[in-house]
């Protein structure tokens, strides 16, 4: 393939995400020609080629634009432009699930396996204790304690962090929303994972941002080659990757992968928003680096969170970036003010009394148990051709099944029986993973778990021979 075909079908599957939409002016000649690095003659060629065939339309004395109706006959139905039709699916989907009473479709661990009684204990404590006027001390950044626990956790695993790095926020989704809003503008470009977690999909969509899906291997994490090329395809603002126990894969990145993607980061003058809510859910004993650990140019913005370790429900959260601090506090005091003083204040007198590594110990010991557990009922219960990737750590395993299963029907048909799974078309734009599932396996073996995971493999066999 010539380097100008090449170049119209980069363009083409920009269209087709709608990184371009119809109408749009694209790149003059000359801007292209510096961004894709090639000469304008092949510029002029790949343009010429997607006129020919209906994608792009030139204007005299104004340039190329995106045609306001596609004549290719390959073009693909655009997606639909309200930002409610992704919205509404989603909020359908997280409110159903969360009322079945099995909840294998749940984004949060089972909450058997957290020492609620005794968090609620040092709750209770640090508020009695808390003073009237420590409630201005927790508008942001914080409450100074706590951000000087998470800073020390850092520093114990390798990560120079100072406390005075950190904003603490009402849980991972708003530290990662206010990190996206604090770097894009309506209409930048940014870099998502695919298959991704569905609160970036909702994220990207509600701020008007264009989204480039780079693909995840379920096995080795996000494919360089092709975040390298979405970088160099266009100027991109920011980058929202996972690099440790991907949602929904579970997937980790190479050290030496996670170091490439930093370095191109710098290269290209991309923010990485990294989404690391599962670090401490790793089953092995030595902690894997997140990207932060290797980025010197404060480039990385690192979202925490204790939802998924040590209290869901408390919302705590927080973001590790030392350039971007006074922004993300401006930014989280227009939106949401500040977190709850008292339960920033009850977690802090937590992690200061109590060993929080401990209750880690146990908690990834139960999490590995009940994740093969619930995969020796799913290789009993389910079709054999399936492919199952589980991942050493986090509470999640991704399902590949058959082609021509209808994960999303099986979902409904579930669901009216209580039982609740997060289908594929959940994790991306395009219906590529319309055949996979992803399942929480962190609930304690039962005869209801049991039958919940018979039913599915039921619904399987019964789409299969349709």
């Amino acid at each position: 393939m010539n380097r100008y075909q090449q170049l119209a079908q980069t363009i083409q599957v920009q269209i087709e995400q709608q990184v371009w939409r119809p109408g749009d002016k694209i790149l003059s000649i000359r801007a292209a020609s510096k961004s894709y690095a090639v000469s304008a003659a092949t510029v002029l060629q790949a343009y010429q080629r997607l006129e020919s065939e209906g994608w792009l339309i030139a204007k005299p004395q104004s340039g190329y634009f995106v045609a306001s109706r596609l004549a290719h006959h390959h073009a693909k139905p655009a997606l639909p432009t309200t930002v409610t039709s992704y919205h509404d699916q989603l909020y359908d989907y997280l409110k159903d699930s969360n009322q079945a009473s099995i909840a294998l479709g749940a984004a949060f661990p089972s909450p058997d396996l957290f020492p609620l009684a005794l968090l609620n204990r040092h709750l209770a404590s640090a508020g009695r204790k808390l003073p009237v006027e420590s409630v201005l001390h927790s508008m942001p950044p914080g409450n100074e304690s706590l951000r000087r626990s998470i800073a020390q956790r850092y520093l114990a695993n390798g990560l120079t962090v100072s406390h005075q790095d950190i904003v603490i926020t009402s849980g991972a989704m708003e530290a990662l929303n206010l990190s996206l809003a604090t770097l894009c503008k309506a209409g930048d470009t940014v870099v998502i994972e695919s298959p991704a977690f569905y609160g970036a999909r909702q994220a990207v969509e509600r701020l008007g941002l264009n989204a480039i899906e780079v693909p995840v291997d379920p096995q080795s994490g996000l494919c360089l080659a092709s975040f390298e090329r979405a970088l160099q395809s266009q100027p991109v603002t920011a980058c929202w990757l996972m690099s440790r126990f991907q949602n929904p894969t579970g997937a980790c990145l190479s050290d030496a992968g996670k170091q490439r993607v930093v370095e191109l980061a710098n290269q290209y003058h991309v923010a990485i928003i990294e989404d690391d809510v599962y670090a401490e859910l790793g089953f092995a004993a030595t902690s894997l680096k997140p990207f932060k650990y290797y980025d010197k140019q404060d480039r990385v913005l690192l979202c925490g969170s204790l939802s998924k370790s040590l209290c869901p429900g408390y919302r705590i959260g927080w973001v590790v970036n030392q350039g971007f601090n006074g922004q993300l506090q401006k930014q989280q005091m227009l939106s949401t003010l500040s977190g709850s003083a008292p339960v920033q204040q009850g977690i802090a007198h937590y992690l200061q009394h109590e060993s929080y590594d401990n209750h880690l110990r146990k908690l990834r010991k139960t999490l590995q148990q009940r994740q093969a557990d619930t995969i020796a009922m799913i290789r009993q219960y389910f079709p054999a051709d399936i492919t199952l990737h589980s991942a050493e750590g986090g509470y999640f395993v991704w399902l590949e099944l058959a082609d021509d299963i209808d994960c999303y029907s099986v979902y409904t048909q579930a669901l009216a029986d209580g039982i609740s799974i997060a289908y594929g078309g959940l994790f991306a734009s395009k219906p590529q993973y319309r055949h996979c599932m992803r399942l929480n396996v962190s609930l304690a073996p039962s005869e209801q778990l049991e039958q919940a995971l018979r039913r599915i493999g039921l619904l399987l066999r019964q789409q299969a021979t349709a």
